[in-house]
């Protein structure tokens, strides 16, 4: 699919790069042994810049809705095929998500359901229809109820088998539910609890929507001084507000809390404003190319790169008499050996940041857009 970059919006594509080149760092250490805090999700309450990376790709998303959409909505075209096309690749997204859960054995007794890209075609889904069936004002409702909703929901109805509410790991309202309907299909590492579970996905939807809610500012008639403007205040607001709701209601990623949707949106909102200013005002984009060669082909190179770390752990080979993993002998061969071991970890994760760059960077050479 051929995409021509100057009709796009490429300070938005250029953020969408850099949260995947994050997600892609994060999600792929040398060693997760020898991690630096920073680049590690928070243990429970609290919010780590990593745990700012899948908020930003579910706002970005939602910019990406109302730009995308709004064009057909001017136009007029048919509104059940717009929406039919949204619905086939929301169930192609899903199906990647547990493709990649279940690769390469594919037991569909414990495949995990819940997951990064199942999340994104639930948010996607959901926004988009809202988007096309309301205009701003119920939009705007919608995003803050969905998150006053929540709150009420996780803190004041009694967890069955408790008896009363709690936001305890493993222990709330979500992770209840979580077993009720994923039983035996959730997160390997919790078993009992999915950080992208049921529940959890509601305030989500905040997320993708707080992105709607921006792109109807970045395709108004607005000056684009003032929009940079705008995107600043509307952050620190969010940003503010966020901090405050967190001592009443955590900031948490693991279940999504609404502090932590508009603490994070408004970090998005900022973050979007600074890439706007330089690229889109300015016109300093010396630096952007990496990020927007990333940006263009993002869902590939996440599902790809996601797909050979797999392969890299699960492929086994002989060292000096031990059975170990491909990933294992590369890091400690080519990086332990000459790097103390948690810049050892952290240089093997940009090895492969820049190794999935220069492959996408063939494809953005060869106008070679794949879009899901």
């Amino acid at each position: 699919m051929n995409v021509d970059p100057k009709k796009r919006l490429i300070s938005l594509d250029v953020f969408r790069g850099i949260t995947i080149a994050g997600m892609i760092l994060v999600n792929n250490p040398g060693s997760w042994s020898h991690v630096y805090p920073a680049l590690e999700h928070a243990e429970w309450n609290g919010c780590t810049p990593t745990d700012l990376i899948f908020p930003f790709f579910l706002f970005i998303m939602g910019v990406a809705i109302t730009l995308s959409l709004s064009k057909r909505k001017q136009r007029g075209d048919n509104l059940n095929r717009i929406l039919l096309k949204i619905l086939r690749r929301s169930i192609t997204l899903f199906a990647l998500g547990v493709f990649m859960a279940g690769f390469p054995y594919f037991n569909l007794t414990t495949i995990r359901i819940p997951g990064v890209l199942q999340r994104i075609a639930v948010v996607y889904l959901i926004s988009s229809i809202i988007f096309l069936k309301s205009d701003f004002k119920v939009q705007v409702f919608i995003t803050f109820f969905l998150l006053i909703a929540y709150w009420l929901i996780m803190t004041l109805i009694p967890v069955p088998d408790l008896g009363y509410a709690t936001l305890e790991k493993g222990k709330n309202l979500a992770a209840w539910l979580d077993r009720l309907i994923l039983d035996g299909h959730m997160w390997r590492a919790t078993k009992t609890w999915d950080p992208e579970g049921v529940l959890s996905t509601i305030p989500a939807i905040s997320t993708g929507m707080l992105g709607v809610l921006t792109g109807h500012l970045l395709s108004s008639e607005k000056d684009k001084k003032e929009k940079t403007v705008n995107l600043f205040v509307y952050g620190v607001f969010l940003m503010f507000s966020g901090y405050v709701w967190d001592m009443w209601f955590p900031m948490n990623k693991s279940i999504w809390t609404s502090s932590y949707v508009l603490y994070t949106g408004g970090l998005a909102l900022q973050f979007l404003a600074v890439c706007y200013w330089f690229i889109d005002v300015k016109g300093v984009t010396w630096w952007a190319k990496p990020f927007q060669v990333y940006g263009l082909n993002a869902i590939t190179v996440y599902f790809l790169s996601g797909l050979v770390a797999k392969m890299l752990y699960l492929t086994k080979i002989n060292d000096s008499g031990k059975t170990v993993s491909v990933k294992y002998y590369l890091y400690s061969h080519y990086f332990a050996t000459w790097l103390s071991p948690i810049n050892a970890s952290l240089a093997m994760a940009i090895v492969y940041v820049l190794i999935w760059l220069g492959l996408m960077w063939i494809l953005y050479e060869k106008k070679i857009f794949i879009k899901v």
